[in-house]
């Protein structure tokens, strides 16, 4: 027994290699494609730098300002798609792209308006906020130049940025709702394994202890008259403390699952210590297979309870296709409801059942009808 009992010292220490474990909410979540594969879609949509390229081509420039101007179009290309990679900051490529894009200036003139879709998106996809809201709402104006009608370029070439803009927006719009809704589930499921480990831990350990605690006394009332007796009890509480500390690793593990016939099987023994006679109407096959798992925690529980509480002299267990109801003679319900009956009140709620405490003549009734 010993050793068993030092052992519970495992529950707190440190993971084995290779375990998951998460530490906060989104910890383990998978990368986001967006910021792995962004550079891939910054570079589907140089196909548009098309337009500078042919302003250039038709400009009356030198054949030297010509290329120059290709090659600064070919570096704003760069910079945008590194903006995008994560390896480079987006403010310094941002930078970068205003500067080589004012650079080419002198030989396409009013066609610079062609980069602002690519500003505006970088900005809206790549830097913090709030400071790509602002960004944006620079660059979307911007295009309002072309009503200028400087060179005979398109008036209301802004009509046909925007809507490009507006997608970069609705991008970022959507991925940060996204993001806030994962770490909402991720809390959320964080919260709900919290609140399982909570029930089943104290469904594991106020039976284990308060059967510890009737079978000590029983031993300590033995000792002296009968020797044999109150050596096989102190025996009896070492297997149920070994069981007790094997059935709480299983729960903080996720692994342990209720089982009514073993249950049933204890019931009796542990309500004969607290000298409490039960009486079983029906079997485990008169059950639903599904909800027997939960039939089992709803049976601990309330045998928990009548020996904690109720001082009964009799228990009856009724089992039947809609549920289980445990009826005792003891001294009837408070009406208040502590842990282990708001957590067999939950678990009960979540199979779609429900749960109903009533007096009975005498004592009290807990009974738990399921779909």
């Amino acid at each position: 027994m010993d050793r068993d009992l030092l052992a519970a010292g495992d529950l707190g220490s440190a993971p084995e290699p290779g375990a998951d474990v998460t530490s906060h909410p989104g910890a383990d979540l998978p990368a986001n494609p967006w910021e792995k594969w962004g550079w891939a879609f910054a570079s589907i949509w140089l196909v548009f730098l098309f337009f500078p390229v042919s302003s250039v081509l038709a400009a009356d420039a030198t054949p030297v300002a010509t290329g120059l101007t290709l090659l600064l179009i070919a570096g704003f290309a760069v910079a945008n798609v590194l903006g995008y990679s994560g390896r480079v900051s987006p403010w310094l490529a941002l930078g970068a792209m205003v500067l080589i894009g004012a650079a080419t200036m002198p030989v396409i003139g009013i066609g610079v308006l062609s980069y602002t879709p690519y500003l505006a998106m970088l900005s809206a996809l790549e830097l913090p906020a709030p400071a790509w809201r602002w960004s944006v709402a620079f660059w979307s104006v911007v295009p309002l130049l072309s009503l200028l009608d400087i060179d005979g370029f398109p008036t209301f070439f802004f009509l046909v940025l925007w809507p490009v803009m507006l997608g970069g927006v609705m991008l970022r719009i959507f991925g940060e709702r996204e993001r806030i809704a994962e770490d909402a589930r991720s809390e959320y499921a964080m919260v709900a394994e919290r609140e399982r480990v909570a029930r089943d831990v104290h469904d594991v350990l106020g039976h284990s202890l308060t059967a510890l605690s009737v079978k000590a006394e029983l031993a300590a009332r033995l000792v002296d008259v009968d020797p044999a007796r109150a050596k096989e009890e102190l025996e009896s509480i070492q297997a149920t403390a070994r069981q007790a500390l094997a059935e709480v690793r299983a729960t903080v593990g996720g692994l342990r699952a209720g089982n009514l016939e073993a249950e049933l099987l204890a019931a009796p023994r542990v309500l004969a210590d607290a000298g409490i006679t039960t009486t079983v109407d029906g079997d485990v096959s008169d059950t639903d297979p599904r909800h027997r798992a939960l039939l089992a925690w709803v049976l601990r529980e309330s045998v928990t309870n009548v020996v904690r509480h109720a001082r009964a002299d009799r228990v009856v267990i009724e089992l039947g296709s809609r549920g289980i109801a445990v009826c005792d003679d003891g001294t009837g319900c408070s009406g208040h409801e502590g842990n282990g009956l708001r957590g067999m009140r939950e678990r009960v709620a979540g199979a779609g059942g429900t749960l109903t405490i009533s007096p009975a003549t005498p004592g009290t009734r807990v009974e738990v009808t399921l779909p």
